[in-house]
């Protein structure tokens, strides 16, 4: 698109944001709040969690019963996109199989996400095994941003002592539901540990905060909460930013590249807005990236110039390398014991209340690295889709006389199996360590656009033997806790899924894209998510990341931004930046 074309602005910010979401988000709070003039710029639509959030509608309100035709996770979760987005194509190559979930609204991801909070381990930052690079930071380094991220946002949990699941600054968990009891139960017969819950969700409300109320166990935090009792990157951190007068959000704005200069310092971002599919151009004397890990390494692969030709900030190459996401596996069942049990609510929070951090020693594994188990089930509110789970136990269900029976039907008989199975089911979730490795990366595709005229990205991911024994002992392990829970469940998945194993993408973990590093020769950023190449150019998502640990990301996102927030402000009063 010539200059012409382009719709410049004559004002310039101290700095410009490119995502709302976690990272992003933080960077907008930190820096707001010291006075620095900020404009935010977000590819989706504004939402406010009071005002927008589908919180407490029933299921009929929905014309497809809350079933997820419009957005993967029904039509009343907070997840504006999905894996696939009309006109917003990406592709992949040498067969991969690869998923990239998009969220196209303020916010972003931290919306709908599960809200499991857990900090990243000394072992995850400085590993034992040798398998991957360290990071440029050690966990000691990251801990005082947890600390103060605990104590902004609020998490609970219980201080248990583990060498690698380090203790927060806690709120009381919730107590577990009655099915998790029992899983409580079988888990200690195998072996394996449980312990409460870790979840960014308020059981108690925070001082001096009179914005957010204290969660009233809804068990919805997927649909995002109106009263902010829950972490939300739109309630906690963007609208309190906006509220300070130095924060500018713009929606609906596609960032196609960022903007440099002949020296090769960032001087500005050029987006299209969604709406009048118009090319602007903002300008900014820092740039930050947060629009997620994918998002932030296509942005810097289209920003070529003279002084950058393989891309802004990737003159070592590795821009789009080492992505990696979560491994998953799961399985479930139900529980004979709690059929026609008593009725009452037990919601509770929508995050996790127990779990099982990885409890085992890899020296004795045929595999590296490790594994978290998340636990799910009980009372809550019947959605479209409850009906399946029956059907799915065929044969294994017992009639009030105590023999298998078809389960389900219609009419009555179906409404009697309702009855009776409604709180009986149960799930659970290994979510573990994928390595973090070259071969796996995202490019920008010669070939294809999306319907602004931006090229998209193509991916090329491959699980490796190493995730997939992870898998099949994630499938032994819950093979044998539901064995000692007396649960009721069908047989292991086996080698022809790959042990159950989700496809790379499916966890919506995704970090890795545009490392940080000492070496410049082989890394993008420095310790500071600063970018080798360029002065004044940050990424603040999970992109940075070296090697993931089995923890979801968006604790040691929020942590890591806060960090380098507080880095720019110290590099900006020395006139550096």
């Amino acid at each position: 698109m010539s200059d012409l074309q382009i719709k410049k602005s004559s004002e310039t910010y101290d700095v410009v944001i490119v995502g709302s979401g976690a990272g992003g988000g933080m960077a907008g709070y930190v820096l707001a709040h010291a006075g620095v003039k900020v404009l935010m710029l977000e590819a989706g639509a504004y939402f406010d969690p009071q005002k927008d959030s589908a919180q407490l509608k029933w299921p009929w309100e929905s014309p497809r019963r809350g079933a997820g035709t419009t957005r993967p996770f029904g039509d009343f979760d907070a997840a504006y996109g999905g894996w696939q987005i009309d006109g917003e194509p990406y592709t992949t190559k040498d067969k991969t199989e690869f998923y990239w979930f998009r969220s196209r609204m303020l916010g972003g991801r931290t919306n709908h996400w599960g809200r499991i909070s857990l900090r990243m381990g000394p072992h995850d930052f400085k590993a034992k095994d040798g398998l991957t690079d360290d990071w440029p930071i050690t966990y000691e380094e990251v801990k005082p941003f947890y600390d103060k991220v605990d104590r902004m946002i609020g998490v609970y949990g219980t201080k248990e002592g583990l060498e690698n699941e380090p203790d927060g600054i806690f709120l009381p968990p919730p107590k577990p539901r009655l099915n998790e009891l029992y899983i409580v139960d079988g888990a200690k017969k195998a072996g394996v540990t449980i312990i409460p819950g870790r979840g960014a969700v308020l059981t108690e409300a925070l001082p001096n905060n009179k914005d957010r109320g204290a969660c009233f166990f809804c068990g919805q935090c997927g649909r995002s909460c109106k009263i902010y009792g829950d972490f939300s990157a739109s309630s906690c951190l963007v609208i309190p930013a906006i509220k300070t007068g130095n924060l500018k959000v713009i929606t609906n704005a596609m960032v196609r590249e960022v903007i440099t200069n002949k020296e090769g310092l960032a001087t500005g971002v050029s987006y299209v807005n969604r709406e009048d599919l118009q090319e602007y151009q903002v300008n900014a004397k820092t740039v930050i990236l947060g629009a997620s890990a994918g998002e932030s390494a296509r942005i810097l692969l289209n920003s070529k110039s003279e002084a950058h030709p393989g891309g802004l900030a990737n003159s070592s190459g590795v821009v789009g390398h080492y992505l990696h996401d979560s491994t998953g596996s799961s399985a479930g069942g139900f529980l004979p014991q709690l059929m026609d049990r008593k009725r009452y609510n037990e919601d509770g929070a929508g995050s996790v209340h127990i779990y099982s951090p990885w409890w085992l020693d890899n020296k004795k594994l045929d595999f590296p690295r490790g594994y978290h188990i998340e636990y799910g089930g009980g009372l809550h509110m019947p959605s479209y889709g409850f009906s399946g789970g029956i059907h799915n136990m065929n044969g294994l269900v017992p009639g009030k006389d105590g023999k298998p029976h078809e389960a389900g039907g219609y009419g009555a008989s179906l409404k009697e199996d309702y009855r009776r199975f409604y709180g009986t089911q149960f799930g659970m979730a290994g979510r573990g360590t994928a390595i973090a490795r070259y071969d796996n990366y995202c490019e920008i595709d010669p070939n294809v656009v999306d319907k602004y005229g931006i090229p998209v990205l193509r991916f090329h991911y491959k699980w490796a033997d190493d995730e997939i024994k992870q898998a099949k002992h994630m499938q032994e392990t819950f093979q044998e806790i539901m064995h000692n829970m007396g649960a009721i469940y069908g047989g292991p998945q086996g080698p022809e899924t790959n042990y159950g194993l989700e496809a790379p993408g499916k966890i919506i973990h995704e970090v890795g894209t545009i490392r940080m590093g000492d070496d410049p020769k082989k890394s993008a950023l420095n310790k500071y998510c600063q970018a080798h190449d360029c002065k004044n150019l940050f990424v603040v998502d999970a992109a940075p990341f070296v090697q993931q640990g089995d923890k979801n990301a968006t604790w040691t996102i929020l942590a890591m931004s806060m960090r380098t927030a507080e880095y720019i402000l110290q590099q900006r009063k020395a006139l550096n930046v």
